[in-house]
């Protein structure tokens, strides 16, 4: 495996939110230096998630991963309140730990009107 990029990015596919990802990760992130995975949900089906970061892993040499989700996700419905989201995202974080502690994760939280929020 030859390392082809640093970062894997996970958002949701709403189509609302495509504007402001990009110029997100065209501001935060070098130009192909990160593969992109759009999911219904972001982290909502983690185990998918993590399928997609062993593949990015082991075929791309990531070392980061940037989680992203997003307000009014259909993928959550009724139960995607903030507090749901950032307590999703942890679990992730928690998870990507244990199976891959040589990885760092960031979390964020995505509001409609553009704004990205940090998760601690």
């Amino acid at each position: 495996m030859t390392q082809q990029c640093e970062t894997l990015v996970v958002h949701c596919m709403d189509y609302r939110l495509q504007g402001y990802l990009n110029n997100w990760l065209d501001s935060n992130l070098p130009a192909q230096g990160y593969d992109r995975v759009s999911i219904a949900g972001g982290v909502y089906d983690v185990y998918a998630v993590i399928r997609q970061v062993d593949l990015a892993d082991r075929l791309h040499g990531i070392q980061k991963i940037v989680f992203i989700n997003h307000e009014d996700c259909g993928a959550y419905g009724e139960e995607g309140s903030n507090e749901r989201h950032g307590v999703d995202l942890r679990k992730a974080r928690e998870k990507i730990d244990k199976l891959f502690p040589h990885l760092d994760a960031d979390l964020f939280y995505l509001n409609l009107d553009g704004k990205f929020e940090h998760i601690d």
